[in-house]
């Protein structure tokens, strides 16, 4: 596995005073790199038997849709309310200051299928945990959550009920 930190650009005190912002973007000008981390992730996901990938909006959709590709599974996006056309499934779920909720299509996810969620990155895993709730009330499994990122402080990992890995560790 590569050292992809080196990719990372960690902006602080951005977006606001007290956050250290870890900006993809270098990786993703570096095609070889980027690669590589769908390579790296996709060793990962195969050892989780699944039928599909999921992400959320926007970054997941970066790292989900080629580690999709690379293993031969279809892709479901999670997007906020409101964004997707036809009957979806629907998640509301606590935020810093308040609510916010995330859909899928209702005809992308059956009882019985085993879903892996792929985002950038992972900090409180509030998201991650509402798609977890929300494929699981519809009888599909979670098999898997993997990031590019995971912000070791904010105990993230401790939130989801899902098996998690990631290529990437920062303290905050």
């Amino acid at each position: 596995m590569k050292n992809y930190e080196k990719c990372i650009r960690v902006i602080e005190d951005f977006p606001k005073k007290g956050i250290s912002f870890k900006d993809i973007c270098p990786l993703l000008m570096d095609p070889k790199a980027f690669d590589e981390s769908i390579e790296d992730m996709a060793k990962i996901v195969r050892k989780w038997d699944c039928d599909i990938l999921a992400g959320p909006e926007a970054r997941g959709f970066i790292f989900a849709l080629p580690l999709a590709q690379k293993l031969g599974k279809g892709f479901v996006m999670a997007r906020k309310k409101g964004k997707l056309p036809g009957k979806t499934l629907s998640k509301t779920y606590d935020i810093e200051y308040g609510t916010d909720t995330i859909e899928v299509p209702a005809f992308a996810i059956k009882p019985g299928t085993r879903v892996v969620l792929v985002d950038d990155l992972l900090a409180t895993g509030g998201t991650i945990e509402a798609l977890i709730e929300l494929f699981e009330e519809v009888g599909a499994k979670v098999v898997g959550v993997i990031t590019l990122i995971e912000l070791t402080d904010l105990n993230g990992k401790e939130a989801i009920s899902a098996p998690y890995e990631s290529l990437i560790k920062y303290p905050h």
